[in-house]
């Protein structure tokens, strides 16, 4: 049954979000607000398609913890359900992303109607001043930013290290840092095109102030939290009770 939703699925990620793209490429004359709200009703219209298609649910622990300012949320990534179900569950927010996306037809130039942080990954240490420059923008206009310390997506179960760009922007914009622990990949796997139903877990944890703080001291708490809170919920992703299982070297970072 899985094979057929996800395959009913795909049909319904293309139908739907090409002529939404479309639309979202005509809401240029509109204020960036108007727009955001307008084009990121894609992602709860998509979640929907999510729960009675795909079977995949989701629960939330932890709400009381989202304060009432901007902040910048520290999150595991699994796979692409968190960046359509974080848009829903959270305020309105803004992922980095590279800028070549930019560039696809329609898909891109509807997101680049959409207030973000577009960066050039070959810029090498000049990308994280450009997500520091933007992301301060952005969050001085109100939006939410997310931020995966990890880089990439790692499966459940495995740790790559946490870099500091998202540590760095909360201290520098002086906005707390929320940390994020869930378990998408058992259920929406990196790349996989076939789906499992069940019931994601999204953990939000307690804010992390950064004011007068180091950078790495920022960092290392949301580590701290975010890894525990995995080992708290999903413990037979670490039956053998050793430390999380590295995915890849620090030398490729």
């Amino acid at each position: 049954m899985f094979v057929f939703r996800s395959v009913l699925f795909a049909l319904i990620l293309v139908v739907v979000t090409l002529p939404y793209a479309i639309f979202g490429t005509l809401l240029f004359p509109f204020s960036a607000r108007v727009r955001h709200r307008l084009i990121t009703f894609w992602a709860p219209l998509m979640q929907w398609f999510i729960w009675h298609v795909l079977g995949i649910r989701y629960r939330v622990i932890g709400r009381e913890n989202i304060p009432a300012g901007a902040a910048v949320v520290l999150a595991k990534h699994q796979s692409a359900w968190e960046t359509i179900a974080f848009q829903k569950i959270f305020p309105p927010l803004c992922f980095v992303l590279k800028r070549e996306l930019l560039r696809i037809p329609f898909f891109g130039w509807a997101l680049a109607q959409v207030p973000g942080i577009a960066i050039d990954r070959a810029a090498g240490k000049d990308a994280l001043a450009q997500v520091i420059e933007q992301g301060c923008e952005r969050l001085k206009e109100g939006y939410w930013i997310v931020v995966f310390p990890e880089g990439t997506r790692v499966a459940p179960g495995a740790t790559r290290r946490y870099k500091p760009g998202g540590a760095l922007l909360a201290r520098r914009a002086r906005v707390p840092v929320v940390p994020v622990a869930h378990n998408a990949g058992e259920f929406w796997q990196r790349n996989a095109f076939f789906k499992r139903p069940g019931e994601i877990t999204v953990s939000i944890g307690p804010v992390i102030q950064t004011t007068g703080r180091r950078t790495e001291a920022i960092n290392a708490e949301a580590e701290r939290w975010i890894e525990a809170e995995m080992h708290r919920l999903f413990p037979h992703h670490y039956q053998d009770g050793k430390a999380p299982q590295q995915a890849g070297d620090a030398a490729a970072d």
